[in-house]
C-alpha cells in the first residue's frame, strides 16, 4: 500500500527521516547515561534561547550563562499568560511563521494562545507518536481510525481536516451532536467499516460506549477488526475505562499530551504495567513543583512543569502547563512514570434539543475569539440553564458588538439555534484550588 501518511509529513516539510533515527539514537542512550543526556539538553536549549530569543532574554533578564555555575532550578517558570503577546514577537532568531509550524492551543486551561515549533521538533513529535502508537500494532500508513474529533464546519477549514483524514486513513466522526440519532449511524459505520482503532476526545468515546451498552452491543461483534482504543484531551476515570473495554472488547489506552509541546504519557505496552502512565523523557523534561517552584520527589503531588528539549523556534523551558500530577516511585530519568493526573476533564453540555455536546466542542466555539494580538487574554463559559450561558472572558478591550455576532454565529453553526449568550468581561476569573481554569462548567444537574 502507498504510504500517504508518510508522503503528507513530507510534503509538508517536516524532516521525518532524520528525526525518526534522532529518535531511536535518544532510545538507545543507557539509564546510566541518561542523566548526562537530559543534563546536556536542557543546558542547550536554554543556552540556544537565551543568544537567540529576545523575548526568553527579557523573560529571563540576560543573554547568557555561566555553564560552570548554572542552577537550573534558578530558571523562572513559564505560563501561559507569558505568551500572550504576538507569535512574531516570540519566535528565535532566522524563524518566521513561514518556515516554522504554527497552530493554537485549545484553550482547555481559558489561556488560548498561538505557538510554534521548528519543522524538526515536530518532525520528533510525530516519530514519538508513531513510536508509541506501534507498540499496540498501529501504523498510521495502513490502520484505519475511527476518529472521534472536533472538526471546522466552515468550508475550508473543513475540507483541509478532511484531507488530513485522508492522508491519515481516517474517518471522522462529528462530535457537536452525540444524541442517539447520531450514535446510531456511528454504529452502522463501524458494521460497515474495518476500523483497526478508535482515537479521540474521551467525553465522546464515553457516551458512545454508554449508548453501546443500552442497546447491550459489543463493538467487536459488529466490527472484529478493532484492536485499540486511545483516549485523549480529558480525565480518564477508572469507571469509564472499564465501560468502554467491556463494550468495546478492546484495550483502552490512555493517551496524556499537549499541541504546543509533544505526546507527553503514554500507556505502557509491558506485561504486567499495563495501566502504567510512561511519560516521554526523549523530546521532554517533565518535573512536579510546589506552590513555591520547588521541585517535589516522586511521588509528591504538584504543579506539572515540562520542558520541550528540542523546540528552536519557540522556548518552552519549566513550562507550567496548568495540570496537577505525580510522578510514580519508582520513575526514572529514562523511563517516569505519571501515576496520577488531577483535572482536565470536561462537562458535556445537554442543549435544548436534547443534543449532547462535550465541552470541548466549545473550543471550536471560542476559536473565533483568539487573536495573535493577546486582547482576550483567559475565558471561561458556563451553562446556567439548559439554553443560557455566561462567557467570562478578560481582555485588555472589551469584545466589539461585531466580535460578539461572529461567536453567536458560529454558536448556532456549531451547537444550535435558540441559545441565549451573555459576555460578561472581568477584570480575573476565579480559579480552582489547583489554580486551574476550566473552560466550560455546566451547572445544570
Amino acid at each position: 500500500m502507498f504510504h500517504l501518511f508518510n508522503l503528507s509529513l513530507k510534503l509538508n516539510g517536516f524532516p521525518m527521516k532524520e528525526a525518526t533515527a534522532e529518535f531511536e539514537k535518544i532510545q538507545s542512550i543507557s539509564d546510566a547515561d541518561y542523566n548526562e543526556y537530559i543534563h546536556s539538553k536542557r543546558k542547550e536549549i536554554v543556552d540556544y534561547h537565551l543568544k537567540s530569543n529576545k523575548s526568553y532574554q527579557e523573560f529571563i533578564g540576560k543573554s547568557s550563562f555561566n555553564p560552570e555555575t548554572f542552577n537550573w532550578n534558578d530558571l523562572p517558570i513559564m505560563t501561559k499568560k507569558d505568551f500572550q503577546k504576538p507569535l512574531s514577537e516570540r519566535l528565535s532568531n532566522g524563524f518566521t511563521t513561514k518556515n516554522v509550524y504554527v497552530n493554537k492551543t485549545s484553550g482547555s486551561s481559558g489561556d488560548p494562545f498561538i505557538f510554534a515549533k521548528d519543522k524538526f521538533c515536530h518532525a520528533l513529535t510525530w516519530a514519538n507518536i508513531i513510536n508509541r502508537f506501534g507498540w499496540f500494532g498501529i501504523d498510521f500508513n495502513t490502520s484505519k481510525q475511527a476518529r472521534f474529533y472536533g472538526i471546522p464546519l466552515d468550508f475550508i477549514g473543513n475540507k483541509k481536516e478532511r484531507l488530513k483524514d485522508f492522508f491519515k486513513n481516517s474517518y471522522r466522526f462529528t462530535i457537536f451532536d452525540l444524541s442517539d440519532e447520531i450514535l446510531e449511524k456511528v454504529l452502522l459505520k463501524f458494521q460497515n467499516k474495518k476500523f483497526d482503532y478508535i482515537n479521540g476526545y474521551t467525553s465522546s468515546i464515553v457516551l458512545f460506549a454508554k449508548f453501546l451498552q443500552k442497546k447491550n452491543i459489543v463493538l467487536t461483534s459488529v466490527c472484529p477488526t478493532l484492536k485499540c482504543c486511545v483516549v485523549t484531551s480529558e480525565m480518564l476515570f477508572e469507571e469509564d475505562k472499564n465501560l468502554m473495554e467491556r463494550q468495546f472488547g478492546v484495550p483502552i489506552i490512555n493517551e496524556y499530551g499537549a499541541s504546543e509541546l509533544d505526546l507527553i504519557a503514554f500507556q505502557s505496552r509491558s506485561v504486567g504495567t499495563s495501566n502504567e502512565w510512561q511519560v516521554n523523557s526523549e523530546t521532554l523534561f517533565v518535573e512536579i513543583l510546589d506552590e513555591n517552584n520547588t521541585v517535589l520527589p516522586y511521588g509528591k503531588e504538584g504543579r506539572i512543569v515540562i520542558t520541550s528539549l528540542y523546540n528552536k523556534a519557540h522556548p518552552f523551558i519549566r513550562y507550567d502547563i496548568g495540570d496537577i500530577g505525580i510522578l510514580d516511585e519508582k520513575s526514572t530519568l529514562k523511563k517516569p512514570i505519571l501515576k496520577k493526573l488531577i483535572g482536565r476533564t470536561n462537562d458535556i453540555a445537554i442543549l435544548p434539543s436534547g443534543k449532547k455536546a462535550p465541552g470541548l466542542t466549545f473550543y471550536y466555539v471560542t476559536k473565533s475569539i483568539i487573536e495573535d494580538d493577546g486582547n482576550v487574554k483567559e475565558f471561561v463559559i458556563k451553562q446556567t440553564k439548559i439554553d443560557t450561558f455566561e462567557v467570562e472572558y478578560v481582555s485588555e478591550n472589551a469584545l466589539t458588538e461585531s466580535q460578539i455576532l461572529t461567536i453567536e454565529k458560529a454558536i448556532t453553526t456549531y451547537l444550535e439555534s435558540g441559545l441565549n449568550f451573555t459576555f460578561i468581561r472581568k477584570e480575573n476569573l476565579q480559579r480552582s484550588k489547583s489554580g486551574k481554569l476550566k473552560q466550560f462548567v455546566s451547572l445544570i444537574k
